[in-house]
């Protein structure tokens, strides 16, 4: 597994990494609780991060909690399946090439912890310490609130296994937990700007859901998505297939196969259900259901009744898995790459105009204008292509039209006034930076912005 994953030690920072581990609210001494007090959702994950500042080794973290959570999954598998199928569970979850992305991604790191606190939960669970196994869940939860169906995954466990009265009260207190979590997330999702979930992805629940139909069968099969697929939204009968395909083998829950198919879905449902997100699709997403998956898998390669096809299965899984490492070892090839993969979206555009060279920047930025003209993301990384280009007046006009197009958005007054001030147009700056506060109290650029001009901010409740 090292040698698969190990060069992923030195990727770079991609996508939101850069925003995350540069914001002075982590990187600060009282940063995670700071960033805490402000989502109120994963505070141990925030703690890791923050403790990365301080000691280095992001992405060797997530490699050490992919190992952890590939010994867990023997151990687990080794209690649920006969030993070769266990071990052919254990090798599917270790080097299967979903895992590539959480492990490459620094800001999936709460993905990684959810389950690896997960499957100590089933561990202690398994071993008839269920209210330790409570104990490990809450944290799983505090990690991210993805493992929220967690407990009903447990509760199909006691059902088909033991039916042990004990285990009904954990699995409630569980549920309890599981619930306010859910609460809090979908509280915190309507209210935080730009927090792409909930009512603000930009999607109903419903569209969202027979979305889905189309976007599980595409994990199921592992097919490569890339860091942001072109998935479109489909109401049609392509995600009615996919919800009636799915719910006919959950039906064959009976079969030892089909529970762990069954289990899997749970798993999966709350990010790729009925709650959703902008994001359609993304690979992370498969990392806890694999639990159940990686069983299954173990279970029909057991079949073969042989340890030879174990080995032939971590092969094929290495050679796959390493040539999805490739891309996230720059970010200009990984943003590449996924340009190939969804030519018609706007972001690979935006981020790889980031990486590459000015000429071929523009470029990019005039192709993502042609084809999303209403798009206020276009002109704000125009403009700031221009900011860092030393050429201010077209940043000026860049960030103008952004504002014409977002008026409520304060980045995009907050930008406007970046390019005022490097005019030596002072006080138009100053006006928009204090509008930026108006729309967003709390919004950092323009409150620096304004402690740099030697100008007093107003009182705000911000971490």
């Amino acid at each position: 597994m090292l040698v698969v994953y190990g060069k992923l030690v030195w990727a770079p920072f991609v996508f939101d990494d850069h925003a995350l581990l540069v914001d002075r609210a982590i990187t600060a001494p009282d940063g995670w609780w700071r960033v805490w007090r402000l989502e109120q959702t994963r505070p141990l994950t925030y703690f890791t991060f923050w403790l990365n500042h301080f000691l280095g080794g992001h992405h060797a973290v997530n490699l050490a909690l992919h190992l952890a959570s590939s010994l867990l999954m023997l151990a687990v598998a080794g209690k649920l399946a006969p030993p070769l199928a266990a071990a052919a569970a254990a090798t599917v979850f270790a080097l299967h090439p979903l895992a590539v992305e959480p492990v490459a991604y620094v800001f999936a790191r709460g993905t990684l912890l959810a389950t690896m606190f997960c499957l100590v939960s089933l561990w202690t669970w398994l071993r008839g310490r269920h209210w330790l196994a409570v104990v490990w869940f809450a944290l799983a939860l505090l990690a991210k609130e993805e493992c929220a169906t967690f407990p009903v995954f447990l509760a199909l466990l006691h059902l088909s296994i033991s039916r042990n009265r004990a285990e009904r009260a954990p699995i409630a207190v569980m549920l309890g937990l599981a619930l306010l979590a859910g609460a809090r997330v979908a509280v915190m999702a309507a209210v935080l700007e730009g927090s792409g979930a909930g009512a603000q992805a930009g999607i109903h629940w419903w569209d969202y859901l027979l979305t889905q139909g189309t976007v599980i069968p595409r994990y199921l099969f592992g097919l490569s998505l890339g860091i942001d697929p072109a998935v479109a939204i489909d109401t049609g009968w392509q995600g009615w297939a996919g919800w009636i395909t799915v719910v006919s083998l959950c039906r064959y829950y009976r079969f030892r196969e089909g529970f762990w198919f069954l289990a899997g879905i749970v798993l999966l449902l709350p990010t790729s259900s009925i709650f959703p997100a902008e994001d359609l699709a993304a690979e992370r997403r498969m990392y806890l259901p694999m639990i159940a998956f990686s069983i299954l898998a173990g279970l029909l390669i057991a079949r073969f009744g042989r340890k030879e096809a174990v080995m032939v299965c971590a092969g094929m899984l290495g050679i796959v898995s390493f040539q999805r490492t490739q891309p996230w070892m720059s970010e200009l090839a990984l943003w590449e790459h996924a340009l190939a993969k969804a030519p018609s979206k706007i972001r690979p555009r935006l981020q790889l105009a980031r990486a590459a060279e000015p000429g071929r920047a523009l470029e990019l930025l005039k192709e993502a204008e042609s084809l999303a003209p209403e798009d206020a993301r276009v002109p704000a990384e125009m403009g700031r292509f221009f900011l860092t280009q030393g050429r201010p007046a077209e940043a000026l006009a860049a960030f103008g039209r952004a504002v014409a197009l977002a008026p409520r958005d304060a980045a995009a007054y907050s930008n406007r006034g970046a390019a005022l001030w490097a005019l030596d147009l002072r006080t138009e700056a100053v006006e928009d930076f204090r509008h930026a506060l108006q729309l967003n109290p709390c919004f950092p650029q323009a409150r620096e912005n304004l402690l740099k001009a030697g100008l007093s901010i107003p009182p705000a409740n911000c971490p």
